[in-house]
């Protein structure tokens, strides 16, 4: 869970550090009634960079082998939230040696030395949630034959963290942010003796962010599947901590678990990680399906459509669009020009996707990652299909019409959609469709540009006239995954797509188009460099009121109906029987 607001100044950091220094000087002897079930673990080969001395955080990494976090030099404000936060510990608990346990010590005990008194930029209400939430999901860890005194200055340390959060909680943006910070207090409260009079008000804080954040339907404004599955772990989480003090959960925190769930479940892909738009990622590794499973729920949402996003899937293949306009204003900083994009992925295997968000590697990598040319669809004179506020980040211009619809066939599924997003540039409205097969082996898709009004085709003549009657110019994207390999059939003139667990893919097309296999990126945000990769490029021209492109991806007839993954064992997609 990324921490990376900067450091707050004016009101808010002054409240900040006059609340720290206040709890940090509470008499607070506090200590563990129990050690929490291990949750939340990172990756070992994440651990094993930390204990050679490789720190890797938002999208920055520096190198100082045999130092503590707290020696080394802070390259950015992000990088300093990720360590505060002690996102490390995740890393270190996921590798669990002996070794990995004692950095895990001297690293908490050398923080609680030098900013345990409220000093240094960790003490905000969000930052300061997560750690409380860490150290206690991995408390087992950290805690295990540590000397007495080197044990009481942790606890009492988290003591004064959750005097902190009790006071400053609401000192967090709403939402995510604020949302961290209780699941923090809410689990120090839980776990730690004397501590549970800040429980209730805890809880009564949360309903209220989470009526606040949590729309009916389950799905939250920002549209970004990754920060629903954060809000999802930060509320099963903090249920959790209450069921192991012997609490209840509040029916309303049970509510907003199960209502987030078919969304979650609508969202995920064949390989169990999340679509990536609006700014998110596929996840932790595996946190998806111990967050459902937890759940309870085994529905998806219905006729497969969830806060904005529509789903096809079969057989081993789901394919996710972006069925809505972004944000739009000074709710728009993360989001993306990508209506109407989608992501193709075969069993274990990503085949079609977005290019990711640039979240970590500077402005004009997270600006790239936004705009429509990074999402698999179709481009109009190079414009995206929603316009960013001149060099700021908000989103000024976005479609207003996104018409969708999703409907069985005989031979298995179809989505269609449009957006205006063109319209008033060039007179033109996108559409798409797309049907899946039965058995998930293939996928034929239509692009049209059609000027339907005549308002929008006096524009659209207008526009071809100032390009001289060449046509107005479009490119159709699809981004594959750095896994995949591209090569011309000669045969029959398609290009073949090779995925690593031996399937084998065909793309053709069909219209009045040049196709190309062009350089393209995999923007991910536990690597400090994109990843190298291509892209099917479909280039042609509109010349009149009516462009239609067709082109599909099917299976080869050699590829078997299940292959042995290396990835792992392959399960048949738990969603198809809510297909639409």
């Amino acid at each position: 869970m990324a921490s990376t607001d900067p450091r707050p100044t004016g009101g808010v950091g002054f409240l900040n550090r006059l609340n720290a220094r206040i709890a940090t000087r509470a008499r607070s002897r506090t200590s563990f009634r129990y050690y929490p079930e291990p949750r939340g673990f990172g990756q070992m080969e994440a651990g094993k960079r930390l204990l050679s001395g490789d720190f890797l955080f938002a999208g920055s990494e520096v190198s100082a082998p045999g130092k503590t976090p707290w020696q080394i030099e802070i390259p950015d404000a992000g990088f300093s939230a990720e360590l505060q936060s002690f996102a490390w510990l995740e890393a270190l608990a996921a590798l669990g040696d002996k070794h990995a346990r004692a950095a895990a010590q001297e690293w908490t005990l050398a923080w609680i030395a030098r900013f345990g008194r409220g000093g240094g930029p960790g003490w905000t209400p969000r930052i300061a949630g997560l750690r409380v939430l860490r150290l206690c999901n991995h408390a087992e860890f950290v805690m295990r034959d540590l000397e007495a005194g080197d044990a009481r200055k942790i606890t009492q340390s988290l003591g004064r963290h959750v005097i902190f959060l009790s006071r400053r909680w609401q000192g967090a943006p709403g939402g995510l942010p604020r949302l961290q910070a209780l699941a923090g207090l809410i689990a120090g409260a839980s776990a730690l003796r004397d501590m549970a009079r800040f429980s209730s008000p805890a809880q009564e804080a949360l309903q209220g962010e989470i009526a606040a954040t949590l729309q009916e339907d389950g799905a939250i404004a920002s549209r970004n599947p990754e920060e629903l599955l954060e809000v999802s772990t930060l509320l099963t989480w903090s249920a959790m901590a209450l069921e192991e003090a012997g609490g209840e959960v509040p029916a309303a925190h049970v509510a907003a678990i199960r209502r987030i769930a078919p969304v979650l479940r609508t969202l995920r892909h064949a390989d169990g990680t999340l679509a990536r738009f609006q700014g998110g990622g596929r996840g932790p590794e595996g946190r998806l399906d111990r967050m459902l499973a937890a759940s309870g729920v085994t529905t998806a949402s219905p006729q497969g459509r969830a806060m904005g996003y529509a789903r096809l899937s079969a057989g081993r293949t789901s394919v996710i669009l972006d069925a809505s306009p972004p944000q739009k204003g000074r709710d728009s900083h993360g989001a993306h020009a990508s209506t109407l994009a989608f992501e193709l992925t075969s069993g274990r295997r990503p085949v079609v996707v977005s290019c990711g968000s640039g979240h970590g590697k500077g402005s004009e990598w997270r600006r790239a990652g936004r705009s429509t040319p990074s999402h698999s669809v179709l481009v109009v004179g190079g414009t995206p299909s929603s316009a960013f506020a001149g060099k700021g980040d908000t989103l000024v211009r976005v479609p207003e019409q996104v018409p969708v619809e999703m409907e069985f066939t005989p031979d298995g599924s179809r989505f269609q959609g449009g957006h205006d997003g063109y319209v008033k540039e060039f007179g033109l409205t996108h559409a798409r469709m797309l049907d899946l097969t039965f058995d998930g082996r293939a996928m034929a898709g239509e692009d049209m540009l059609l000027a339907v009004e005549d308002k929008a085709r006096r524009r659209f003549d207008r526009a071809l006239e100032k390009r001289g009657s060449l046509g107005i110019p479009y490119k159709i994207r699809f981004h594959l995954h750095p896994d995949v390999e591209v090569a011309q059939d000669v045969a029959d003139g398609a290009i073949r797509i090779a995925l690593p667990n031996g399937e084998a893919w065909h793309f053709r097309f069909d219209g009045q188009v040049s196709p190309e296999v062009e350089a393209s990126v995999y923007l991910e945000k536990d690597r400090i460099r994109p990843r190298s990769t291509k892209q099917l490029v479909l280039s042609g021209r509109a010349m009149g009121y009516a462009t239609r492109i067709r082109w599909s991806f099917a299976k080869t007839r050699e590829t078997p109906v299940a292959i042995r993954d290396l990835a792992g064992i392959e399960e048949e997609d738990p969603l198809m029987s809510d297909m639409t």
